[in-house]
């Protein structure tokens, strides 16, 4: 068991401390809101731009996992940068990960690893918004910032996705991330949160799970119907102007979700076999995984996995030397395998990242401190060649040196492995125009 400390960020924010502030900052819809304000919202909604039927799992490291006890080792490096930790050799000659990922260095041929993303955004605030929006935030931000700017990379594919059988276009697990809102786009397009353990007994998820007494069959009328359906828990909208928008037609529409076959079998993960659920790992964060795998192949195009604890600022190898490196690396790896397996990691992308990456120089605790100017982000999946290494840093870790990229790169690639235009001009609130990502390019190794 990780120790609560580690599951915060270096500001004091826990996954259990997360404040909803604003739209842009809901902590995720209930299943009956959204369905109200996605109807709401269609006649005036633009054509969906996507062609393509890429889905993407985008797997979020909250705190900034450090490049060097990833991805990215140092080996030659002094002992006060090379850290405590040996290598292991990948599937492609020459290219080592840092010994606490063996399962992903196995597993090498199927994903390509992008070593030389940086940026200047130097705190959580700003590089969580910079890394889930692609864009840098317009006024300076502290770290307990709840930054929400602009819209998440989840939201905007909302926005552009017709999802059937009244699945959500966007989920998060188990929570959302501080920059992962909708903004100007609409509560319409934030994520519908799981926040429940899949690996718990009795796993039930709120909004989709039957309640017991239509489960046994006692809602006899639809009044008694709409009494169960009021009793599942759910969050309310504070930014529909028309309270009356959950009204029966939604009651009967969320009904119809939790009856569907489709959206039944994608979130019972009690249905997967014992062993591939104990390939992802049985903990909280490989189940989730699995979950994730199961809503994308039924049609959800954006699942975020949320893991918090990256923010290693102290103790930080004896944090890897507990299950958090081994929990990713059983996880992700396992993931990544059963898509390929499956048949279905051609139309689903896995992305892998955190905000930035660590200093070079191990500090008096025992950690490394923030470093937004080199970092390593995985991607796999969506036409991305396997055993692929992106650009260099140098030969000490402190700079992006080689194939520079900066993270309107990464949501310009992003965007387009989705199949939407990154040049869009959206218009907020206040009708002004904004471009969905500026003067990116794309990081065309993805693209080989």
């Amino acid at each position: 068991m990780i120790h609560q400390r580690l599951l915060q960020n270096c500001e004091g924010v826990g996954r259990r401390d997360f404040i909803q502030t604003g739209l842009g900052a809901l902590g995720g819809m209930g299943l009956t809101s959204m369905l109200g304000l996605r109807d709401a919202a269609a006649a005036s909604a633009v054509p969906s731009l996507a062609k393509s039927d890429t889905r993407c799992i985008f797997i979020w490291l909250d705190g900034g996992p450090s490049h060097y006890e990833t991805f990215d080792p140092k080996p030659d490096a002094p002992s006060e940068i090379r850290g405590e930790f040996g290598t292991v050799a990948t599937t492609v000659p020459g290219v080592h990960f840092s010994d606490k990922f063996p399962k992903l260095a196995k597993g090498f041929d199927k994903f390509t690893v992008v070593r030389s993303i940086a940026h200047a955004q130097n705190n959580h605030g700003a590089g969580n918004h910079y890394l889930m929006t692609g864009r840098p935030t317009p006024v300076p931000v502290g770290c307990g910032a709840f930054v929400t700017f602009h819209p998440s990379f989840g939201s905007v594919v909302s926005h552009n996705r017709i999802v059937k059988h009244g699945l959500p276009a966007y989920v998060s697990t188990p929570r959302m991330s501080r920059s992962g809102g909708p903004n100007f786009l609409g509560a319409q397009h934030a994520p519908f949160v799981i926040s429940d353990n899949p690996d718990s007994k009795g796993f039930r998820v709120r909004d989709v799970s039957l309640p017991k007494d239509l489960e046994d069959g006692r809602a006899k009328s639809r009044v008694e119907l709409r009494k169960s359906l009021d009793r599942m828990r759910r969050i309310t909208d504070t930014a529909a102007e028309d309270p009356a928008i959950a009204f029966d037609d939604y009651y009967a529409k969320a009904f119809d979700l939790i009856t569907s076959d489709e959206a039944q079998k994608a979130f019972d993960i009690s249905h997967e076999p014992d062993e591939v659920r104990e390939k992802y790992g049985r903990n909280d964060f490989g189940q989730r995984l699995l979950l994730a795998r199961r809503l994308t192949e039924v049609g959800v195009p954006f699942v975020t996995v949320y893991s918090g604890g990256w923010d290693d600022h102290r103790t930080l190898f004896e944090n890897f030397k507990k299950d958090k490196a081994e929990r990713v690396d059983t996880g992700v790896s396992a993931l990544i395998q059963d898509l390929a397996d499956r048949g279905t990691l051609d139309n689903t992308m896995v992305v892998l990242l955190g905000e930035f990456g660590r200093t070079p120089k191990i500090n008096k605790d025992a950690g490394r401190d923030h470093w937004s100017f080199a970092m390593s982000v995985l991607m796999a999946g969506a036409g991305i060649p396997g055993g692929q290494i992106v650009g260099a840093t140098d030969v000490k870790g402190y700079y992006a040196n080689e194939n520079i990229y900066a993270p309107e790169d990464f949501a310009t690639s992003l965007y387009t492995k989705m199949g939407i235009d990154p040049t869009t001009v959206m218009h907020d609130t206040n009708n002004r125009p904004i471009q969905l990502v500026n003067n990116g390019r794309l990081i065309k190794e993805l693209f080989a």
